[in-house]
């Protein structure tokens, strides 16, 4: 897999041309996405922060994964980012417009802590997404940090979430299925 880096924008209107698939990243703010992405694309492409809150743009990355070019899209992440009310309206109208008007899209994976499935935010965005989907798009919900839980604790997680997957980016378990599965999908 080769990644490249290619651009940050603050919203639709200043992204890169949509001439590739892209597959978007959602997921709260401490969820783990900077870790994801760098343990999915085995790169360190991502900053990974004790602050949670850091992603503030929408940043894309080419990337080449067996001769097939996609677009992996890094959206802020949602939640207790410590930034302004205006900037988190600012951020919201934005991810609004992207989700919804970028056609070329078509997997949004949507990133879960494993410690807490039931957040009403994450419910609320996966509710939201659901909303305005298209057939050609899919929506792949991967829960994080189950190296945090116990056993009978992700056996019960699996059994509520049947259609989800499970992943440790720190014993990097999980993500063969997630690089399976984007590829049935993009």
């Amino acid at each position: 897999m080769k990644v490249k880096f290619i651009k940050s924008a603050p919203s639709i209107k200043e992204a890169i041309e949509p001439n590739f698939t892209e597959v978007a990243l959602l997921g709260r703010s401490n969820v783990g996405k900077s870790s994801f992405l760098n343990t999915f694309t085995n790169q360190k492409i991502a900053k990974i922060s004790s602050t949670p809150g850091k992603t503030r743009l929408i940043n894309f990355f080419e990337v080449e994964d067996e001769g097939k070019k996609y677009v992996l899209v890094d959206l802020p992440g949602f939640g207790y980012a410590k930034v302004s009310k205006s900037l988190l309206k600012e951020w919201g109208k934005n991810l609004d417009e992207f989700l919804k008007n970028r056609f070329n899209i078509k997997l949004f994976i949507h990133l879960r802590d494993a410690r807490h499935p039931n957040l009403d935010i994450d419910n609320n965005v996966d509710e939201y997404l659901r909303s305005f989907i298209r057939n050609d798009q899919q929506i792949l919900t991967i829960f994080t940090k189950i190296d945090k839980l116990k056993q009978s604790e992700l056996a019960k997680l699996k059994k509520n979430f049947p259609n989800a997957l499970f992943i440790s980016n720190i014993k990097k378990r999980g993500i063969e299925q997630v690089r399976k599965k984007k590829k049935e999908i993009v």
